[in-house]
């Protein structure tokens, strides 16, 4: 093992982790693994074809379809940049990552997890607008806005400068990764350089992004809730209350895994460590995996879409027979 270190630090190279302990069942594993990649993949390629090619129609103009648009392709790129190194690790064993390409997958995944954090901001403050002031949505919401909000995603930038941080240390510790993959929290503990700079940096880009994200979406909802309670009808109310239902699933979902791996990280060194394994993968792919599904069943205008995209598949095979 001390060679395999040494030699590590000659080629600048991470070593990831599978399942330790597990080696031999790698195979298995990587079965529901393969089934959960090819159904974000599915899921939310489905979700951008429905809102691409039902486009003119009338309801798909509306401010939630652009941000759910976006929802999707954060989430499948998150997918993306974890996909090639599991995979790799479940069916070759290969476990030896290049820093360059290690810094690169840390980059995107946490800027796409800090873009997801601003979408749902951007989705709340949609549905906030829609409860709220209905009769103002489409002078609130215009497409101005509506690109405005969207590049506040442009703040998941800040990551940026945290590879070039790691870039600097001198890792003369072990190099070998808890994961599959390659994130900050984990890389910059190898370190034996003095990390003060990179650690306050990165508490203040969670601070400044994903903090504030979720300070103003309860802080919204907070609002909506008092604007529904205030609705005399009992059955406005609930169809009110029922427009919010995937966007809160969608926020559960994210915050929920990510609150949790936090806690892991910090108060859970005495947990087993298929705990943090199986939290991390939670984080990682749980909320791409659901969300399509919640949308897809929760959104009766992207569940029609689906059902008629399925009939009419249906009715070609059955003209093809004939």
């Amino acid at each position: 093992m001390a060679n395999l270190y040494k030699s590590s630090l000659q080629r600048a190279t991470f070593f990831l982790t599978g399942f330790q302990g597990l080696e031999g069942l790698h195979g298995w594993i990587s079965i529901p693994f393969c089934f959960i990649y090819l159904a974000v993949i599915l899921g939310n390629l489905t979700i951008l074809h429905v809102i691409r090619t039902d486009e003119p129609m009338y309801y798909f103009h509306e401010p939630m379809y652009y941000f759910l648009g976006m929802l999707a392709l954060t989430d499948l790129g998150l997918c993306l940049s974890t996909q090639p190194t599991v995979l790799d690790i479940f069916w070759f064993e290969t476990r030896e990552i290049g820093i360059p390409a290690c810094f690169t997958q840390l980059f995107f995944i946490h800027t796409l997890s800090l873009v997801e954090s601003s979408v749902l901001l951007s989705m709340s403050i949609d549905r906030y607008v829609a409860i709220c002031n209905p009769l103002r949505y489409s002078t609130v919401l215009t497409p101005v806005r509506i690109v405005k909000m969207g590049l506040r995603s442009v703040s998941a930038l800040l990551i940026l400068p945290l590879p070039f941080l790691l870039k600097r240390f001198q890792y003369c510790r072990s190099h070998v990764l808890a994961h599959a993959y390659c994130l900050h929290l984990e890389i910059m503990k190898l370190a034996c350089s003095g990390i003060t700079v990179s650690h306050i940096y990165g508490l203040f880009v969670v601070a400044s992004t994903v903090d504030m994200d979720s300070l103003l979406i309860f802080l919204s909802y907070s609002v909506i809730l008092c604007t529904v309670l205030s609705i005399a009808s009992h059955q406005e109310r609930l169809r009110a209350l029922n427009t919010c239902v995937s966007h809160i699933c969608a926020v559960l979902l994210f915050y929920i895994p990510m609150i949790g791996l936090s806690l892991v990280h910090r108060f859970g060194e005495h947990l087993p460590r298929i705990v943090h394994l199986l939290m991390s993968y939670v984080y990682l792919l749980v909320p791409p995996l659901m969300n399509p599904i919640v949308y897809s069943i929760k959104t009766k205008q992207i569940r029609q879409c689906i059902i008629k995209k399925f009939q009419f598949i249906k009715s070609l095979r059955c003209f093809w027979k004939d």
